[in-house]
């Protein structure tokens, strides 16, 4: 005995249910989107001297991105980091003297955690087309620093899809323009150029 027909009245209840809960999803995400995308993922940087190099990260910071469109390019980035999180030669760690050089670039020679806390950037542009090349988008903003604000520019890969980002950029920056003035040893100099490194995604 072949089972009854569903009701046309039961089948038409379901669809508009369902249109109404996928057209309140759109204005939610577009919402989420326009305030920031919280992100998650790596801030490292280079730091390197005559007999070598020191690879380290921050363990404690946020970051958020805004969406213009559903694109990078006319959004925003900011980042938010705790100094005192530095986590020094990460990647092949030596514990006393990993130790040692996280409590040093804490310290009044590099970040003065104490005094200074956060260092910030805030980007004041996102446009389509990388630097030189490099980059799927150009991001420029201001970087803050033991409390010394300066601009810089840098190329990023940024793929927004489905409302997810994921972003890297690398580019290199002058401590001595951020009032971070140590010169290491003599016969161990630290260079002034320090690498950043950043890898995203929400």
């Amino acid at each position: 005995k072949a089972a009854p027909a569903k009701p046309a009245e039961a089948v038409a209840e379901v669809k508009p249910a369902a249109k109404a809960a996928a057209a309140e999803a759109k204005p939610a995400a577009a919402k989420a989107a326009a305030e920031g995308i919280a992100l998650s993922g790596d801030v490292f940087f280079t730091g390197s001297k005559a007999t070598g190099s020191h690879e380290c990260k921050f363990d404690k910071w946020s970051g958020k991105m805004t969406l213009a469109g559903a694109k990078a390019e006319g959004g925003s980035l900011s980042i938010d980091i705790q100094v005192d999180s530095v986590v020094a030669d990460f990647r092949k760690p030596i514990p006393i003297w990993s130790e040692k050089l996280a409590g040093h670039l804490k310290g009044a020679d590099f970040f003065n955690a104490e005094k200074f806390p956060k260092a910030t950037f805030a980007s004041t542009e996102i446009k389509l087309g990388g630097v030189n090349g490099k980059g799927t988008h150009t991001v420029a903003g201001n970087l803050t620093i033991r409390g010394k604000t300066k601009a810089v520019t840098f190329p990023a890969d940024i793929k927004v899809e489905g409302g997810k980002v994921n972003a890297s950029a690398k580019f290199s920056i002058n401590r001595k323009d951020f009032g971070i003035e140590y010169p290491g040893k003599k016969d161990d100099l630290i260079r002034d150029g320090v690498v950043l490194e950043l890898n995203f995604k929400s």
